[in-house]
């Protein structure tokens, strides 16, 4: 098996003892614990996955005298190691900051001026101070440019100026773990991050001709397709690996130059309707051209093609407006159910912009989380924190922690909020195609069974964890983490182990 994690000591059995009874709400007294089900053991020796590369806890919930919930152990193996987490870490990025900050934080977007409004015209320079809104997407930047008419300007005589101080340098760099710096999922935080910094093209037949139909999204002032592609019979598998793909990020440098994004190769006829997504400008000539085709699609003029570039607000500069974002409750259900991993890494970061001071570091963010943990009774003494996101080699959890995280979610003010922003499976998010033939036997009942689980995928790393409620009403929680270079094919012990808690689980008389 692959070791991730060298740096880790292996805790002893005393000092596991010591943590256990620091976690709270408490585990009942007389816990049993069985071997891990026949079906998940199958599978894993059908996918060669050996037993020593998976983690899996399961807690029944169950409600106690005080009205807290209380947790019953179901079955631990291996829960106290250490492991890969993948993108389960965003539970914790994303609980905490509900609870720190609350479901109703909105992040804002300050927009100053050094300049003067005369008869529609703002003469001056803008300004742009972000906070890292992480979902500062077309539709939020149009309600933007509403307010700076509402102001009273219809032409702007000046250029665009990007403050980035909230975030240390450090946080923003474009560093990743595989080497796809264009893949959308390796964005890196930005305090002024505009629609992901991802162009997303749309590439579909024609309904009225034998061509390409490419459109893209958001608009970029300047930026015009080169469809070179040619239209193929062939099937839709494998469409990408045809074509050919050019933007090259010097043609557009901040300034009002023109950029071509080139599309060659062939199309497969089958595809009715593909999305194209890469990261191809640098942020400055994104958030520039974003910005100025903002502005003109609402009505605005431009004296001349705006031009971007870094810069701290001016001490003499006014406040035009300050922008609000849309609400963390929402953000988190994109953070959860769509695994979204910059968003997460921005919140992580707001926990440290909010509690201790800009610029924000990673670092900073860490300290508010494990600050968090231990008001909440939870010692963690395996975590590693990288980044919140769990796009990292490096971030680990125990399968035992993370449950202990999901129970005391069920005593928080934020609970409800938090569990339904995990993804339903069979229904939305990234579980929309799983366990589909499982959940049909359950609609003859009234009260349908679920799976509220996050998932987590990187190479040699697959995981789970969240809520299932059973069909004779139990709700447990599940965690499950696989390490092994083989855990591309450990979904299927993974959907197992979530049929079974789906079943009801196991029966005390079972339990060994």
């Amino acid at each position: 098996m692959r070791h991730f994690f060298k740096c880790l000591r292996k805790p002893t059995l005393a000092a596991l003892t010591v943590c256990a009874g620091l976690l709270t709400p408490p585990v009942h007294a007389d816990d049993v614990s069985v071997s891990i089900p026949k079906a998940v053991s199958n599978s894993l020796e059908r996918n060669q996955i050996p037993k020593d590369s998976i983690s899996i806890s399961v807690i029944e919930i169950e409600p106690g005298q005080s009205g807290k919930q209380l947790g019953k152990s179901i079955l631990d193996w291996r829960a106290a190691e250490a492991m890969n987490p993948a993108s389960t870490m965003k539970l914790l990025t994303t609980l905490s900051g509900l609870d720190i900050l609350g479901s109703k934080y909105r992040w804002h977007t300050n927009i100053y001026t050094d300049g003067l409004i005369r008869q529609g015209t703002l003469k001056g320079n803008l300004y742009l101070q972000g906070t890292g809104d992480p979902k500062l997407i077309p539709e939020e930047l149009t309600k933007l440019m509403k307010e700076l008419q509402s102001l009273g300007i219809q032409k702007i005589d000046g250029n665009l100026f990007f403050d980035r101080s909230a975030y240390a340098p450090s946080v923003m760099e474009h560093n990743t773990i595989d080497g796809e710096s264009l893949r959308a999922y390796n964005v890196p935080p930005d305090p002024l991050l505009y629609a992901f910094r991802t162009l997303s093209f749309q590439l579909g037949k024609s309904r009225t001709a034998d061509f390409i139909d490419i459109s893209y999204t958001p608009t970029l002032s300047g930026l015009k397709i080169d469809n070179q592609m040619q239209l193929v019979d062939r099937s839709c598998d494998n469409w990408k690996s045809n074509i050919q793909f050019n933007l090259d990020p010097e043609s557009g440098n901040g300034t009002s130059q023109l950029l071509t994004a080139q599309f060659s190769g062939a199309f497969p006829s089958a595809c009715k309707g593909v999305n194209y997504n890469v990261v191809a400008l640098d942020a400055n000539t994104f958030l520039t051209q974003g910005f100025a085709a903002a502005w003109e699609l609402a009505g605005g003029v431009w004296a001349q093609p705006p031009i971007g570039k870094n810069g701290t607000v001016p001490l003499a500069a006014r406040l035009l407006l300050q922008f609000e974002g849309i609400t963390l409750g929402e953000d988190v259900q994109d953070i959860n159910k769509y695994s979204n991993n910059v968003m997460a890494r921005q919140l992580l970061l707001t926990l440290a912009l909010e509690k201790m001071g800009k610029p924000a570091t990673t670092a900073n963010g860490e300290i508010v989380v494990q600050s968090w943990l231990k008001q909440n009774g939870l010692n963690f003494s395996g975590l590693v924190i990288e980044n919140g996101s769990g796009l990292s080699r490096n971030e680990a959890i125990t399968a035992g922690n993370m449950n202990q995280l999901l129970l005391t979610a069920r005593n928080l003010p934020v609970g409800d909020i938090f569990y339904n922003s995990l993804p339903i499976a069979g229904t939305d998010g990234t579980m929309r195609n799983r366990l589909m033939t499982q959940l049909r036997k359950f609609l003859h009942l009234k009260k349908k069974p679920e799976a509220r689980i996050k998932t987590g995928s990187l190479a040699d790393v697959r995981a789970i964890s969240g809520y299932v409620l059973s069909k004779s009403g139990k709700m447990y929680a599940v965690t499950s983490f696989i390490n092994h270079p083989n855990a591309w094919r450990g979904l299927e012990a993974h959907d197992q182990l979530l049929t079974w808690l789906l079943e009801d689980g196991p029966e005390p008389k079972h339990a060994r």
